[in-house]
């Protein structure tokens, strides 16, 4: 089998960090700061940060296997990855430390990591129906 192109290679392993990342965090929030989200009604904001995470890591495993097998959308599909990796950092890591008290200006954070998940969607289909016409 050939080796995976590099666009696959670093949607493959952005995947991967997230989702080791999100599993991590999301067993954290669930037992070790349990009690403590809890206390102070943030465990919601915690479980929406994992829930972002974890499935922003599968969908960049799913992208990684579409530029394996088709590699003639890489060019068109690495923003896709750009856009899910930082956006994941930013609206996950955000929502993460304002459940762990940090400042409050992180709070702005949140809609710019949204806004670039979202981006990475409409890149996502974008390349998607661009493929459909080439057909």
């Amino acid at each position: 089998m050939p080796s995976p192109s590099l666009p696959a290679r670093r949607a493959l392993s952005a995947a991967g960090l997230l989702g080791l990342s999100g599993v991590a965090l999301g067993a954290l929030g669930a037992h070790a700061l349990k009690a403590s989200l809890a206390a102070r009604g943030l465990e919601g904001v915690w479980s929406t940060a994992a829930q972002y995470h974890l499935g922003h890591a599968l969908a960049l495993a799913a992208l990684a296997a579409w530029l394996r097998a088709d590699p003639d959308h890489a060019p068109g599909l690495r923003w896709v990855t750009r856009c899910w990796t930082a956006g994941t950092l930013l609206f996950s890591g955000s929502l993460y430390l304002l459940a762990l008290g940090g400042p409050r200006w992180l709070g702005p954070v949140t809609p710019l990591g949204g806004v670039a998940l979202l981006t990475g969607w409409l890149l996502l289909l974008l390349a998607a129906l661009r493929g459909r016409r080439a057909e």
